[in-house]
């Protein structure tokens, strides 16, 4: 978990994977890769290759460039084919052992896998295959996924790794390599994004465009939900091993976490920031704003497009210092009060006097938001609302998001107008769900079956929470236990 001040108030996704084949340099282009993924994950990354013969790996804790910065690291890792990490951890601890692309000596030689999402029953697969005799080395899912192609019956490492996720629930987007192929697949929902790629000769594999960009690769498509692709000598191989299904893409992806310059699932990430700000200003409109400031910097594209729909002028009223360190030691509470300015300050100038518009993409728990309009008055707003770009998080998410138990969420403790008070704001608005799936393209949500999975505004789970569930169970069958004890 990142210790940067007042990130519990923001929701963090669990990791990007990227990969890369048939390129003598494959290890540079991954660490390049990873680089433009940083966003989606700031606790480790590693990269594992292969040159055919033998495998070669480096993880490390931190950030990209401070994992690969050494000439010597990057020489090491030899081959023309590299898969890569960035880990944000939603299962597992932060610990070395942990990082992937995890990689192992399997009967049919070296295997090695980079995961992005979550998997919603490896605590039961877990308990399985220890019984059989597995040994595990992580606490991560992935090595779920791992041991499960480790012990199929499958004569091809591609079959394998189709019978191994035949038995998993979840949300996963993987990169993997033996020495001769590289793997690609999205679960059957296509939940979490990934992208294919093409440099010159080379092949490769992304969770956002942004990451082809940054090495010159030319986007090709993105892989369909339940797609394999299996890449060698002969180019690449698409497979539907688990059927034809409906998409079911994380629509927070729109929302926050993708880099605004990526395309994702078909779709500019900025453009539909934009749309969902001029959505949420149709729905929403404060018509005696002086100007509209957007919370920096995942607030700027709605922030535009709520300016544009509204026609009130846009402003950096709140000006964000991006050099704030990843640990930050609060010795005392005046000096913690004042850590929210570490980050943002407001930009008085343009503050003071008029009545403001802040538009954010989300309220977890409220801490920063309070803080942010706590601040803007004392820059001398006359008045502050709030716009935000997502409907209210109710929900927690089980499919590699990090957000917090549902009870600690605030929008499932309390209503639109106690958050506004709770808060300090003159008024408070959330987009509609109908609205938010006008934004990205549909005429409005499909109740029976959403267009996408938003579960963590809806409750409506589209994979089954089996490890989640039986907790649940666990925890009935104890209470009436201890009834009837009683």
């Amino acid at each position: 978990m990142s210790n940067t001040p007042f990130d519990d108030d923001k929701l963090h996704e669990e990791c990007g994977v990227f990969g890369a084949f048939g390129h003598k340099d494959a290890a540079a282009l991954t660490a390049l890769g990873l680089h433009a993924l940083q966003h989606r994950g700031q606790e480790a990354c590693g990269i594992v290759t292969t040159d055919g013969d033998h495998f070669y790996a480096h993880r490390a804790l931190g950030l990209v460039d401070q994992a690969f910065e050494d000439a010597d690291v990057m020489k090491g890792l030899k081959g023309h084919i590299a898969i890569g990490h960035n880990r944000y951890a939603t299962t597992g601890a932060t610990l070395v052992r942990n990082i992937q692309p995890l990689y192992a000596d399997l009967a049919f030689g070296g295997f090695a896998m980079a995961h992005n999402g979550n998997l919603t029953n490896p605590n039961t697969l877990r308990q399985d295959l220890v019984q059989k005799g597995s040994i595990f080395q992580s606490t991560t899912d992935t090595e779920v996924i791992i041991h499960l192609v480790a012990t199929s019956k499958k004569n091809t490492v591609p079959d394998k790794i189709v019978d191994a996720l035949s038995q998993v629930t979840g949300a996963y987007s993987l990169v993997a390599c033996d020495e001769n192929q590289m793997i690609g697949v999205r679960d059957p929902h296509g939940i979490r994004p990934l992208c294919l790629g093409k440099l010159n000769d080379a092949y490769i594999l992304a969770s956002e465009s942004c990451a082809l960009d940054i090495i010159g690769a030319d986007f090709v498509r993105d892989i369909e939900a339940g797609e394999m692709v299996v890449i060698n000598e002969k180019g690449v191989q698409s497979h539907h091993p688990f059927g034809k299904n409906a998409s079911r893409f994380c629509i927070f992806e729109y929302i926050y976490f993708a880099r605004p310059d990526s395309y994702v699932d078909g779709h500019s990430v900025y453009e539909m920031r934009k749309n969902i700000g001029a959505e949420l200003a149709r729905e929403a409109p404060v018509p005696t704003a002086d100007i509209i400031v957007p919370v920096p910097d995942s607030g700027v594209p709605a922030a535009i497009g709520y300016a544009e729909a509204s026609n009130i002028p846009f402003e950096l009223g709140i000006i964000r210092n991006h050099y704030v360190g990843r640990t930050f030691i609060e010795p005392t509470d005046q000096i913690r009060h004042l850590g929210v300015k570490m980050k943002h300050n407001a930009n008085k100038a343009f503050i003071e006097g008029k009545e403001v518009v802040l538009v954010d993409d989300s309220i977890v728990r409220g801490t920063t938001s309070r803080k942010i309009v706590e601040m803007i008055r004392q820059a001398g707003a006359k008045k502050v609302h709030m716009r935000i770009s997502s409907p209210p998080n109710k929900h927690s998410c089980f499919y590699g998001i990090d957000t917090p138990d549902s009870q600690d969420l605030l929008a499932n403790q309390k209503t639109v107008e106690e958050i506004g008070k709770y808060i300090g704001v003159d008024s408070l608005a959330y987009i509609s769900d109908d609205g938010l799936y006008r934004a990205v393209g549909e005429t409005e949500r499909n109740a029976e079956n959403p267009q996408y999975c938003d579960a963590c505004f809806t409750g409506d789970y589209p994979v089954r929470l089996i490890d989640h569930e039986d907790q649940d169970n666990i925890k009935r069958v104890t209470n009436l236990q201890e009834h009837s004890a009683k």
